[in-house]
């Protein structure tokens, strides 16, 4: 009888376990059989935790058949007790609800009315300025509507720094702001081409373009776009 002992995890060098090689370089670039070990998390007191991987991902002769495993299969496999079966299986399932999932029709806007129809219900009602932001992608969709501040507008206060950071985290293609004035009245102020002018010029060194500013009043809307300010 041999007395060779397997290759338990605490052996292997903890920059090439699993774990920490997915923190180091990223799940892309783990092997099948290493991302099934985390799920997996250990091995039993004669296997370590990559070893019964390798062994469970054979059973089922790869992912088309892992797929769609059952609890009952997998606790059928010498080292897979409730515990770790539940947990893969989770995981299996995460992974096709993930798939199958689709992403809702985006709002589009073609126009400064498709624009100002979008935020008018909200904002027209609102007793205090507030300043949103309105991030696209290249097809005009609206991928994220953010309240970036609230309060009376002021070209110190509202920072581009803060809206494009954003913009840039969601790879937008172009922005549209909008703000409401309390008094139902969307005249825009000379603090709101201010404004306007300091985003326009922020924007085209990122290569995000500000589309329009819309100033809210009562159920009616002023485009800095139409007026000439951008």
């Amino acid at each position: 009888m041999s007395t060779e002992q397997p290759l338990l995890l605490k052996h292997v060098p903890q920059e090439d376990r699993p774990r920490e090689r997915m923190v180091r370089l990223g799940a892309s670039h783990l092997s099948n059989q290493e991302l099934l070990a985390i799920l997996l998390g250990s091995g039993t007191r004669h296997e370590s935790v990559m070893a019964l991987s390798s062994r469970v991902w054979a059973h089922f002769e790869g992912i088309a058949l892992l797929k769609d495993a059952t609890i009952e299969e997998l606790t059928a496999i010498k080292g897979i007790g409730h515990a770790k079966a539940i947990m893969v299986k989770a995981a299996l399932e995460l992974g096709k609800r993930i798939h199958s999932h689709k992403v809702l029709d985006r709002y589009i806007i073609k126009s400064p009315e498709d624009g100002a129809d979008y935020v008018m219900e909200e904002m027209r009602h609102l007793h205090q300025e507030h300043f949103v932001c309105l991030f696209l992608n290249t097809k005009n969709q609206v991928l994220h509507r953010q309240t970036v501040f609230i309060g009376s507008l002021n070209a110190s206060i509202v920072h581009p720094r803060e809206i494009f950071k954003e913009a840039v985290k969601r790879s937008t293609a172009s922005i549209i702001v909008a703000h409401n004035h309390p008094s139902g009245d969307p005249t825009p102020s000379q603090e709101d081409i201010l404004v306007t002018k300091r985003l326009m010029e922020c924007g085209k060194m990122l290569g995000i373009e500000v589309l329009d500013h819309l100033v809210i009043g009562d159920r009616k809307f002023v485009s800095l776009k139409e007026k000439g300010y951008l």
